[in-house]
């Protein structure tokens, strides 16, 4: 079953390519969305897809890219509205 999920990564995850990483990791699940930079340093991920999908990719964004330190992240569960079509870095 579809779902959406609204994500906010926290600690060190801007300057280390951490958005990219989550961009490549979404796009092989086959999962619709976007992320981007927020002005507070955190990065925020709009994602929608399958549930264990969207799961998996949760588990890769908790460890993150090799530079980066993932302090926290919190997830919102939402009803999929299937506003995407692919995944994209904004």
């Amino acid at each position: 079953m579809d779902v959406g999920a609204h994500i906010i990564v926290t600690g060190m995850v801007q300057g280390v390519g951490f958005r990219y990483f989550v961009y490549r990791h979404a796009a092989q699940l086959g999962l619709n969305g976007f992320c981007r930079n927020l002005y507070n340093g955190s990065v925020e991920i709009e994602v929608e897809g399958d549930r264990s999908l969207v799961e998996d990719l949760i588990q890769q964004v908790k460890v993150g890219p090799r530079f980066a330190e993932v302090t926290d992240v919190k997830v919102a569960w939402e009803p999929c509205q299937h506003n995407f079509s692919g995944f994209e870095i904004r």
